[in-house]
């Protein structure tokens, strides 16, 4: 999948602010000026809610705000792992037909030909070997942790590069509010649940990249506005800003070769998951817990709204629901598009500039010994190959150079 840059929202920002209600008291002395009590005054006037003094109004966070440190660490991990697989691909050693890598200066960590990979990095043959989705190897070879494995992996630099800087922006604000524990599952759930979509419709090809669990992200900031309406300011504001991003990132998804189903996969996961995970105490209770001493607070017992476990309830019954149902139908190797006709649109929309046809190559070969001869059927190239091993993945990269010389 190519992720596409979703753009961090105001609605993460968003800071509960206590209302606090003051009780003056004034002091009555006795007639002989030996006692003094302490009365409360006649309600005359309902008690006035004040705001903390501006000084403390901008240091106020009425829950706690933790250290990011699991975001920059998923950030080093698939920044590593990329580096792993461009050591792998080796594009001098592997790359046999004519033509030169790009970047040679970089030895072995050179990029593919830009023909072969515009995004700069390695061939898909070696997405597959460290573990990119691939539908074929899920259900018939019952490779299921590719479901989540294939979150940890990018097709080149710019797609690196994309997706790094969308969770930074998007992540660190999220772990600093709700901290690694939360944040983390509503990060790998949505991965999970992008890349189960895209399996369920993309049958074809491989597909690799973080942004079903971006888009988790973005579904859990909208589904936290929402759930957690009562303790917010500027709401509105921050839901059609929220709406906005949301939807033109997944307008884009409707060019060709992006993987949009990964997306709504994700996003779809992600908001439900914000509905368990990222729950809050109701503006009342938040009031109560902070005011200080001196002032009074509405009385409530009640942590939070009862919307918000209806919401919680739903929200858990429809995730696992889904979830267990996909996988079970994956594995069987049900095709989603055999059911939905139109579904298809929702990844890519064919227009005159583009087709959504998928680009498979054919190839057709002969074997003596360690020579491989090999003529791509789609422009003709012939070439004969040196190859120490026999095997469909080895032949199939082949293949792939040789049509897209």
């Amino acid at each position: 999948m190519i992720a596409e840059t979703p753009s961090s929202s105001s609605s993460a920002t968003a800071t509960a602010t206590a209302t606090t209600t003051s009780l003056n008291f004034r002091h009555t002395a006795s007639a002989d000026n030996s006692n003094t009590i302490a009365r409360a005054p006649v309600a005359r006037d309902p008690p006035r809610a004040i705001q903390p003094p501006d000084h403390e109004a901008r240091h106020f966070h009425p829950f706690k705000r933790w250290f990011p440190w699991l975001v920059p660490s998923f950030v080093v991990a698939n920044v590593v792992l990329f580096i792993a697989t461009m050591y792998v691909n080796d594009c001098p050693k592997h790359y046999v037909v004519g033509g030169s890598c790009f970047a040679p200066f970089l030895g072995r960590f050179s990029f593919q030909p830009l023909k072969q990979n515009p995004l700069f990095g390695p061939s898909s043959s070696t997405l597959e070997k460290m573990g990119a989705l691939k539908v074929d190897e899920v259900v018939h070879r019952h490779q299921a942790w590719r479901l989540f494995s294939c979150m940890w992996l990018h097709g080149g630099v710019i797609h690196l590069l994309a997706n790094m800087l969308s969770l930074v922006f998007i992540g660190i604000r999220l772990e600093q509010e709700f901290g690694f524990v939360r944040i983390g599952l509503l990060y790998v759930i949505s991965g999970f649940g992008g890349s189960l979509l895209s399996a369920l419709f993309i049958n074809s090809g491989i597909s690799v990249g973080a942004s079903g669990a971006l888009f988790g992200l973005l579904g859990g900031m909208l589904s936290e506005l929402l759930t957690n309406w009562t303790i917010y300011a500027n709401k509105f504001a921050a839901m059609v800003t929220l709406l906005v991003i949301i939807v033109i990132n997944l307008a884009v998804g409707i060019l060709p070769h992006v993987d949009n189903f990964a997306h709504i996969g994700g996003f779809i996961s992600g908001f439900l998951v914000g509905f368990v995970f990222l729950i809050r105490p109701h503006y009342k209770w938040v009031s109560q817990r902070n005011s200080r001493s001196g002032y009074a607070h509405p009385p409530t017992n009640s942590k939070h709204n009862p919307y918000q476990y209806v919401l919680w309830i739903v929200s858990f019954i429809l995730l696992s629901t889904g979830l267990i149902t996909g996988l079970v139908l994956l594995l069987r190797g049900v095709n989603l598009n055999d059911h939905c006709s139109w579904c298809r649109y929702l990844s890519c929309f064919p227009t005159a500039k583009w087709s959504c046809k998928p680009q498979e190559v054919y190839c057709e070969s002969t074997r003596i010994r360690n020579q491989l001869n090999m003529t791509c059927l789609s422009n003709g190239r012939n070439h004969v190959f040196t190859v120490p091993k026999s095997g469909s993945l080895q032949a199939e990269s082949l293949c792939s150079q040789l049509c897209s010389r």
